[in-house]
């Protein structure tokens, strides 16, 4: 039977709300005619009821991390601890407006100068912009400080250097930035391939963008011997933070020789970004870079904390106000709940969950780069596929038992790719679950593909077309 629409439930003259009188003025003439409504917005009539049941069914019917596995690989979607929701909701944050003088918001200023000394500690740099709002953001943020770096050096340069596992925004990041992207290959070890960097490297080469680990959940050993061949040719380091978890407490960028990293607070640091965001993507640089930061930087003087302006060689805002506030609350709270003990073991336990469900795994889903991995590991789907299932069925058929699926075909160089990371806040029960699921529909595949191919039959919505839907939207209703 379909579920009922909220539009299907309504009736007129009902209401679900009740707002007061309006106090100030009704004005006419504000906007132009052609911009106004000639009708009613055509909402349901419902009661207030039928609304908090209508949002509580949606929530339920979603899948989210307070209600299952959700192993997306290179997504680092662990658990939120309600502390930080208490935290990022006191009245003294979210009362605040971004106009107010800096003196009435003094608390507000220590956190965000607070939170920037720790995740330099971190990351071992020695600088940071809290600005960007994304990891993306965070991406062109840092090529757009090495450019600026390289034009005070007097030359802008040409080109940036990424490995064919980079993450998608990478060469997106590039272009934006004004460079063009040069891509190299890796080599049979999943890492980057040596010979081919050193030949890509020339005096035009502004940068080289890596992940560290890998999209393959490999570490990549030889990153000192590309800090110096980077720096050789006056190139910049620049690592993307999005496997930050597998590295925090244990290893530092700084100490490995990049010149930047952003970070995922959203990711590294809780506050999963399940349904696009909030997401926060602060960019940590080394003394070369500092003098370029977004500003206003926070600064501490005699009369307590403020915003610092006098930046000559910054790069300008690279977004609105000082950065995505509460999600900086959260990661706050987050670390100060953790300590270096905590986010060590963090990163531990992320590299033994990963690799617990390697080892169940490996034997019957192809391992193609990385026998060992560190806080993800990327299988193949290959050996399913020549059955007759593809990795999209695979990962289908697992919503029916109640996981949400991981990365798929990506990365990019490995075929059929399944690209798993659990987390380190998952227990073992869930993680066995979740590899007896996978095994079992490898069984099915035998046994009733069809099954596996007409996958998922539990969710609320069935498999669709995917193609046609993107080619022959018909919404329900229109406004």
């Amino acid at each position: 039977m379909p579920v009922a629409l909220i539009f299907d439930e309504s009736k007129a003259g009902r209401k679900g709300y009740t707002l007061p009188d309006l106090d100030v003025p009704y004005k006419t003439g504000l906007l132009p005619d052609k911009f106004l409504r000639k009708n009613d917005l055509p909402l349901p009539e419902v009661s207030e009821g039928s609304v908090m049941r209508h949002f509580v069914n949606l929530s339920v019917q979603n899948h989210h991390v307070d209600k299952g596995f959700y192993p997306l690989g290179s997504c680092t979607m662990k658990y939120n601890p309600k502390i930080n929701e208490k935290t990022a909701r006191l009245e003294g944050f979210t009362n605040l407006h971004p106009f107010q003088s800096s003196v009435t918001a003094q608390g507000a200023l220590r956190l965000m100068r607070e939170l920037s000394r720790a995740l330099c500690e971190i990351t071992g740099m020695q600088a940071i912009t809290l600005q960007p709002a994304a990891g993306a953001h965070g991406e062109l943020t840092a090529l757009l400080l090495m450019r600026a770096y390289h034009i005070h050096q007097g030359n802008a340069r040409k080109k940036v250097i990424i490995p064919d596992s980079a993450h998608g925004t990478n060469p997106a990041s590039i272009a934006a930035a004004g460079y063009s992207v040069v891509q190299i290959p890796s080599d049979a070890f999943g890492l980057v391939d040596l010979t081919a960097l050193e030949a890509a490297l020339d005096e035009d080469t502004a940068a080289f963008m890596i992940t560290n680990p890998n999209t393959l959940g490999i570490f990549e050993c030889g990153i000192e011997k590309i800090a110096n061949m980077v720096h050789k040719v006056g190139a910049l380091l620049y690592m993307d933070g999005a496997n930050m978890n597998a590295l925090m407490g244990i290893a530092r960028p700084g100490d490995m020789g990049f010149d930047a990293v952003h970070l995922n607070l959203h990711k590294t640091f809780s506050t999963p970004h399940g349904g696009g965001g909030p997401g926060s993507g602060p960019v940590a640089v080394n003394s070369k870079l500092a003098p370029f930061l977004p500003m206003p930087v926070i600064d501490v003087k005699d009369e307590g904390y403020i915003f610092d302006y006098d930046r000559p060689l910054s790069i300008g805002r690279v977004g609105s106000y000082y950065g995505n506030f509460a999600i900086l609350v959260r990661a706050y709270t987050y670390i100060l709940m953790m300590g270096w003990q905590g986010l060590t073991k963090a990163s531990v336990c992320a590299i033994v969950n990963a690799n617990y469900l390697r080892k169940k795994l490996e034997d019957v889903y192809d391992l193609p780069l990385g026998k060992f991995t560190l806080h993800e590991a990327v299988f193949s789907g290959s050996r399913q596929a020549k059955r007759g299932v593809r990795t999209k069925e695979i990962a289908k058929r697992l919503l029916d038992f109640g996981f949400h699926a991981p990365t798929v075909y990506f990365p990019l160089i490995v075929p059929e790719a399944i690209m798993i990371e659990p987390t380190e806040t998952e227990t073992r029960e869930t993680l066995d679950a979740f590899a007896e699921a996978l095994l079992l529909i490898d069984q099915e595949i035998d046994s009733n593909p069809e099954m596996v191919k007409t996958a998922p039959h539990k969710t609320p919505v069935r498999q669709l077309d995917e193609a046609a839907a993107n080619r022959k939207l018909k919404p329900r209703h229109s406004f």
